[in-house]
């Protein structure tokens, strides 16, 4: 890899999935929103123009998807590292920023999101 990084961001990504620590939330589900921004050096897809030289972000999305539908966890905390982990399998990628938005958590106030961003680097997953 080059000393060079771009970045890739997804954002906004719906998924609907039934985390959290009160057992409504894992029964009943809720939506979570996911930003993602990815550290990936794009210059050789520049030079190429072939998607097989970049991180195909909508292939990366699906397995986003896949990885916060499945089996429920407590905390937004294991779900962001879920998802870390999802986007850094691919070895482009240098750098995971992942945002989770929690706008229904059982809070007893008026809010308008609860969220995380946890940032994990190629070396920490190794």
């Amino acid at each position: 890899m080059t000393d060079q990084t771009d970045e890739i961001a997804v954002l906004g990504v719906e998924c609907f999935a039934h985390h959290g620590v009160l057992e409504h939330e894992k029964r009943d589900g809720q939506t979570f929103v996911l930003d993602l921004a990815l550290g990936v050096d794009t210059a050789p897809a520049a030079a190429s123009d072939d998607l097989r030289d970049t991180v195909d972000y909508g292939s990366l999305v699906a397995a986003v998807k896949t990885a916060v539908e499945r089996e429920p966890v407590d905390l937004i905390e294991t779900l962001a590292q879920r998802v870390a982990d999802v986007c850094l399998a691919d070895h482009r990628v240098e750098w995971a920023r992942i945002t989770v938005h929690k706008p229904h958590a059982p809070i007893s106030a008026t809010f308008s999101d609860v969220t995380l961003t946890i940032t994990r680097r190629r070396e920490d997953s190794t």
